[in-house]
């Protein structure tokens, strides 16, 4: 139990970096006792699963918000295995724009013959951005394809594309800085893609996609609150953080509406508690941060956020995009190209032999558009490329992201995923994906509220959510719809009945163009608003080199990836980071994978080094 001198933390917000705070610090319940805050009744953040009509999908669910990751997520993926949860294999195929304007990374197309010497180029400029890091880090990507003489075509139907399924960026694409395009290529610890130089993506790279994470979050929690030093108030809304002294910080917050009862407008008081503690972490978006820190000074004396907090937070830009799942594969078909085409392929030979390098004028259209071979069948292992892209592409080509870019401006794009490829559990496996059976289930019982308290989230309460996700009959729900094969004979649903997700980017800069009325009314399952980060270059001027300067101050830590790159891996890390700098483990001490992305953290967020003790050298 916690000793009555612990040290006691509030962390406001259950996504992944709070969850990894609360995580490091339950290591210690004789020096923490943690209290974490969360308004939703799940843990998880964006990290979210939506149940969905296995009989007719094929599965019973689907992960919503975030999908997978590379393999260079060394934090997240740790953390999942040692849950007992581990992610499957996917090969990462793409299908960029439509007829003309099409290219992948699976085969060559005329797109990619046309724009050969741009692609050599761009490696190059990639080489120099990283060599020259700190002040490509406020060039945006459109002034970079200025600088290094791209065409014109190659920035609109080539990076823009690349840059905004990398980041979600819609119209803000130009404007992301281009040193963090050179990190997702280049840095061992955030790499999601490998350039190649004929084709601009390695071809066909391995990631992964994630088992059911509302399983994943909910024994999280779980194992998280079993060793007695941490409470959840799930269901719990923080209002203000009323003071921060030398003496703490005063946090208030709403607790759940009675079973009946009308839920709480803004401002009431109902059910409004207060509570000290000695150090908070506010593992939420800036902008939420801002509001709770400012709130303080409207009707009592308190400071409120300081100058520089206002100043970095502040300046952090948040788009709204909504995203639409739904199964109508004509709308698919008409605004993706989602099968292999003849007409859309380039013989390998043809690159080599350097031809198609020239600039400026487009190839001819494509022979008629509306032929189409039926390649969707199979499923790439991921990992290097066939010997035989087109052999390979006519039998596998099975596209799991989308991206079509709109004729009216082609700066502006909107995004797709094939959720039935992407995601195993179309296929038949398991909630907790291949995983190995945990090493070791904690012991203890839990402290908690609301619905912490009424399911238990002890050591028999985690037996048995990673239990049943393990069970291989969880992976057997829907299998009367899976009429169809992948390339391995195992079966899936056919493309008529595939979950699709369509990404509607920047409602307030670019609503007018969206295609979001043509998706067939009936054929829509959900649809959810997302309030999204942008990477433009203002916030790798404005926010990331000033995080240190406001972590640590008036007892407060922030977490969250958007201190740096919206990624589940940093959420992961800068959550770790925040429970360090208070005096925590890092709980993968000694593995080089995770550490050297949560040093890098701990230096360009927090202004420090790891403590002598887990270092290897003065520098390290």
């Amino acid at each position: 139990m916690s000793l009555p001198t612990a040290k006691r933390v509030a962390i406001v917000g259950c996504g992944a970096s709070g969850m990894s705070a609360a995580y490091a610090l339950s290591k210690h319940p004789d020096r923490f006792a943690v209290t974490v805050f969360e308004k939703e009744s799940v843990p998880g953040g964006m990290a979210t699963s939506m149940n969905i009509d296995e009989s007719k999908y094929g599965a019973p669910y689907i992960n919503d918000g975030v999908q997978g990751c590379s393999p260079a997520f060394a934090n997240t993926l740790r953390m999942f295995s040692e849950l007992g949860f581990e992610p499957s294999e996917v090969g990462m195929q793409i299908s960029f724009g439509k007829g003309p304007d099409f290219w992948s990374n699976v085969f060559p197309s005329p797109l990619t013959a046309h724009f050969s010497a741009d692609i050599r180029k761009f490696g190059r400029a990639l080489s120099t951005i990283k060599a020259l890091e700190v002040p490509f880090a406020l060039l945006p990507v459109h002034s970079m394809l200025s600088l290094f003489r791209f065409s014109k075509g190659f920035g609109e139907k080539m990076v823009y594309p690349l840059v905004a399924l990398f980041f979600g960026t819609g119209n803000q694409t130009p404007y992301v800085s281009c040193a963090i395009l050179e990190r997702v290529f280049k840095d061992p610890s955030m790499r999601l893609f490998d350039y190649n130089d004929k084709s601009l993506l390695a071809s066909i790279p391995k990631m992964y996609a994630f088992p059911k994470l509302r399983d994943v979050y909910t024994a999280w929690q779980h194992k998280t609150a079993s060793t007695d030093g941490v409470t959840f108030k799930l269901g719990h809304e923080v209002t203000r953080i009323l003071h921060r002294d030398a003496h703490g910080v005063v946090v208030e917050y709403r607790a759940p509406a009675a079973p009946g009862a009308e839920p709480a407008n803004p401002g009431d008081s109902t059910n409004t508690l207060t509570e000290h503690f000695d150090e908070l972490i506010l593992a939420v978006d800036a902008d939420t941060a801002l509001k709770l820190l400012d709130g303080a000074s409207k009707d009592v004396k308190a400071a409120g956020a300081s100058f520089m907090e206002r100043h970095v937070l502040g300046s952090v830009k948040y788009l709204w995009d909504v995203t639409v799942t739904h199964a109508d594969f004509d709308y698919m078909r008409k605004y993706y190209e989602t099968e292999f085409r003849e007409d859309l392929a380039v013989d390998p030979a043809e690159l080599e032999k350097g031809k198609g390098k020239g600039k400026g004028k487009e190839k001819q259209k494509p022979k008629d558009e509306s032929q189409a071979e039926n390649g969707n069948a199979g499923e790439s292992a991921g990992g290097d490329g066939p010997d035989d892209p087109l052999a390979f592409a006519r039998a596998n080509f099975r596209p799991l992201y989308y991206t079509m870019q709109y004729p009216e401006n082609r700066a502006k794009l909107e995004m797709s995923f094939d959720l039935t490829h992407y995601q195993p559990q179309f296929r038949g496996e398991r909630a907790a994906g291949p995983a190995k059976e945990p090493d070791s289930l904690p012991l203890g019982t839990a402290r908690g509220e609301g619905e912490n308290a009424e399911a238990g989230t002890g050591a028999g309460a985690e037996d048995k959510v990673v239990r049943e996700a393990q069970d291989p009959a969880s992976g057997s729900a829907g299998e009367e719809a899976r009429t169809g094969q992948d390339e391995h004979g195992k079966p899936e649903p056919p493309f008529e009945q595939h979950v699709f997700q369509t990404i509607f980017l920047d409602r307030d800069g670019s609503s007018e163009l969206w295609t979001k009325g043509k998706i067939d009314n009936e054929k829509i399952i959900a649809e959810r608003w997302w309030k999204q980060q942008s990477h433009r270059w203002q916030h790798y001027a404005r926010c990331v080199p000033w995080m240190m300067f406001i972590n640590g101050k008036k007892h407060t830590q922030f977490a969250g990836a958007w201190s740096v790159l919206n990624m589940h891996e940093l959420a992961v890390t800068s959550g770790f980071a925040a429970a360090y700098r208070l005096g925590a483990e890092y709980p993968f001490k000694g593995d080089e994978e995770c550490e050297r992305l949560f040093r890098l953290y701990l230096a360009l967020s927090h202004g420090t080094r790891m403590r002598k003790e887990d270092r290897k050298g003065v520098f390290a």
